[in-house]
């Protein structure tokens, strides 16, 4: 894995000399967003480990684990060794084969010598020794998966003597900035291996206590600085794989040395870190069918299938502690894992299928398409993803089954087919985690329908046995269901033209034994439909009611006050503290929408807000009265400033006087509205406020960005509509309101 090049970011090389006790070590920040319903205990485990969901001070929730740990519990447990053993023993295929790569492997052998180093270098102009580390790391581990399977201890005790020398040896980690590689890569499969081996009798108590201190003082403070400071560049400049190796480092270390405040620290960060290895900036984007387009798909694709194996990582380990962040988000991580499998598995003739693209930009780059840089890279990681999702859950990953069985039985962290690799997994998937299929789903599962210019997109996720797909429409709540289309295969997503209304769709799946049940129900407005209105028309107090009876109540928060308005009473803002809180997630599950008020704007500085919701600087959605060259500007992102999606207006919003704003968003159409009259237009703004996910910060007169002025004037009769209103609609608004 190369470096994402700090040149010319006004960042200077640094040593990283990090050695005992010379980095102060720091905590993350964990608040996570509203997470918590979606992340459930893995049922199908018997974990010791209790988990707990506690509120964070931005109103989010956090995972938060207490009780003993599972041991052996990263991306192996006891049971799985038992599997592993019974199967191997009974010659059962693929195990059997898997088995066979690790014995043939290098690096299990019995004359294996470790040798250690007082610092390892990864980047800088210094020798790069790295390869001792990893080398040694591949035979600790290859070692212990021989003992676990046959009981053969001579191999226990050379993987022993490996971590043994390395512990009394290892003093720090140097190099560039590419040492937040080595320990992030390094460090979760070195701690791998010591899980598995801290239930050997031939180790002492003393050396595994060295191995954690070890792991502790040498590797974590490495993974937690990364994560606070991305060596204080831009949050978007580091590539997701940078993240997602040290999350894997600091959850594997967490449990290894049965601390939940590591262990929670990781999980939290995958779920809402600001990073681009967060899950959701990691699957940059959602395409109809759950295909989860990947945050370095636009770079290369060596990079892009790391990503896979480092995320599936972090969902094994955490899974064997009780937390299903396989599932997190609507298995989101599956959806990204079928994307880049679609991707990369080669068809006969040696061609690729095509998947579907949006452009990505960050704070170095605007990548415009797929990159086919190093198309068909094949590493172990797919074994894991199939087993979990077909065979452990009983759902379909159709590109990702046919990419594992492509190329079972996996080899070793450096053997991806004919090339060789830099150990950036442990590999061997086929005999660790194949297993045998459970009964497959009884439906369908995840549907999701989300109005997309008057039609509405349908997604879903499959059924282990099925072979296709029929959607059933309804005009009221499990009403009476009519088929509207039948024989889908792939992607598992259907666009229907229903007339305006709601509309209640459910999906089944048919199987060699007949039709499966039907999904859990999914509702579509596609009919204009009034969700949010808060008129101002309060006289005291700090509560604003919220006129259609859905609960958006908004709070008046400092210097805002009532005053005359447009219509009854309005509030003003005071352009210092003053602002209005709407409740959480309050456009959470919107597409197309309008939002629209009457606004007195007293003039000042640019990036005022009238609205701004969002959960911090990287996902928003915003409406300011006047940007830096001086005109009104929309825009909505899921990866901050760089990666908008926006209207700028012709004029900025005129000051002194009551006036009429709106903006629309109708698929990928905006608009941008002053007093009834378009004042601009944008056709690709792909982002919808169901993809900017949980946002806790709903605020109307203030910025997700600290520095940003507060909104100086007043504001009324504000609305948030479901659907995009025609010009001729928001004229008949203004008028008549």
């Amino acid at each position: 894995m190369t470096s994402h090049n700090d040149q010319g970011k006004g960042l200077s090389r640094r040593s990283f000399l990090y050695s005992l006790g010379a980095l102060a070590l720091s905590a993350c920040d964990g608040t996570s967003s509203a997470a918590a319903a979606a992340v459930s205990r893995a049922a199908s485990r018997e974990a010791a480990t209790s988990v707990t969901l506690a509120q964070a001070a931005n109103g989010a929730t956090d995972i938060v684990t207490s009780g003993a740990f599972v041991h052996p519990g990263l991306l192996h447990t006891q049971a799985d060794f038992d599997r592993m053993a019974q199967k191997v023993a009974a010659q059962a295929s693929p195990w059997y084969e898997g088995w066979k790569v690790l014995v043939a492997n290098g690096h299990t052998r019995l004359s294996w010598s470790p040798r250690p180093q007082v610092e390892v270098d990864r980047g800088g102009s210094g020798a790069q020794n790295y390869p001792v580390l990893y080398n040694d790391i591949a035979a600790a581990y290859a070692c212990a998966l021989y003992w676990k399977v046959t009981g053969d201890t001579a191999y226990a005790d050379k993987s022993v003597q490996i971590m043994n020398a390395w512990s009394s040896t290892l003093q720090r980690l140097g190099g560039d900035s590419n040492v937040d590689l080595a320990a992030g890569i390094y460090g979760y499969e070195f701690a791998n291996a010591g899980e598995i081996m801290r239930g050997y009798a031939g180790w002492s108590a003393a050396g595994l206590a060295a191995f954690q201190s070890m792991m502790r003082n040498i590797f974590y403070p490495i993974n937690v600085d990364f994560l606070n400071r991305h060596n204080n560049t831009d949050i978007t400049h580091y590539w997701a794989n940078w993240d997602l190796c040290n999350m894997a480092s600091i959850m594997a270390i967490g449990v290894l040395c049965d601390d939940h405040a590591l262990f929670d620290q990781a999980a939290n960060y995958f779920i809402d870190g600001t990073g681009n290895g967060a899950i959701a900036q990691a699957v940059y984007y959602l395409h109809p069918g759950y295909l989860g387009q990947w945050q370095e798909t636009g770079r290369d694709q060596g990079h892009n299938t790391l990503g896979v194996a480092l995320g599936g990582a972090i969902c094994e380990m955490a899974w064997n502690q009780g937390i299903d962040l396989y599932g997190y988000d609507n298995n989101r991580f599956l959806a990204g894992a079928e994307y880049v499998a679609k991707a990369n598995l080669v068809q006969p003739g040696g061609s690729y299928l095509t998947v579907p693209y949006v452009t990505y930009s960050n704070v170095d780059v605007t990548q415009t398409a797929f990159s086919t840089a190093s198309q068909g890279t094949i590493r172990p990681c797919w074994a894991l993803v199939y087993n979990h999702y077909v065979n452990r859950k009983g759902l379909a990953a159709p590109w990702s089954t046919k990419f594992a069985l492509a190329i079972q039985p996996e080899g070793g962290g450096g053997n991806y087919g004919t090339t060789s690799g830099g150990y950036d997994q442990l590999g061997y998937g086929t005999l660790t985690c194949t297993r045998d299929a459970v009964t497959p789903a009884s439906a369908p599962s995840g549907l999701t329908a989300f109005p997309d210019a008057g039609q509405v997109v349908l997604s879903w996720w499959g059924v282990a046995n099925g072979t296709s797909y029929d959607v059933k429409r309804a005009s009221s709540s499990g009403g009476s269901y009519s088929t509207i289309a039948t024989g889908i295969t792939d992607p598992l997503t259907y666009t229907d033209n229903p007339p305006a209304g709601t509309w209640y769709y459910v999906v089944s799946a048919q199987t060699a034994s007949g039709e499966s049940a039907n999904s859990a129900e999914a509702a579509a407005v596609t009919a204009l439909q009034l969700h949010a209105y808060l008129k101002f028309d309060e006289t005291s107090g700090t509560s604003a009611a919220d006129a259609t009876g859905n609960g958006y109540t908004g709070t008046l928060v400092g210097a805002a006050t009532h005053v005359a308005g447009h219509t009854g009473n309005a509030v003003a803002l005071d352009g210092a503290s003053g602002y209005v809180s709407l409740p959480n997630n309050v456009v959470a599950g919107t597409s197309d929408f309008t939002i629209a008020a009457w606004v007195l704007w007293n003039g000042g500085k640019a990036w005022q807000r009238i609205f701004d919701f969002g959960a911090g600087t990287g996902r928003y959605l915003f409406l300011t009265p006047k940007n830096s060259t001086g005109v009104m500007r929309f825009a909505i992102t899921t990866n901050g400033g760089h990666g908008e999606r926006g209207i700028n207006g012709n004029v900025a919003l005129p000051t002194g006087q009551w006036t009429h704003v709106a903006v629309t968003l109708s698929g990928t159409a905006a608009t941008l509205y002053l007093n009834g009259s378009a004042i601009g237009r944008a056709s690709d703004v792909v982002f919808a406020p169901w993809r900017v996910g949980p946002t806790a910060q709903n605020w109307i007169g203030r910025s997700q960005y600290s520095a940003d002025p507060f909104f100086n004037g007043s504001i009324d009769e504000f609305r948030i509509y479901l659907g995009a209103m025609s010009p001729d609609q928001i004229t008949a608004l203004m008028q008549g309101s």
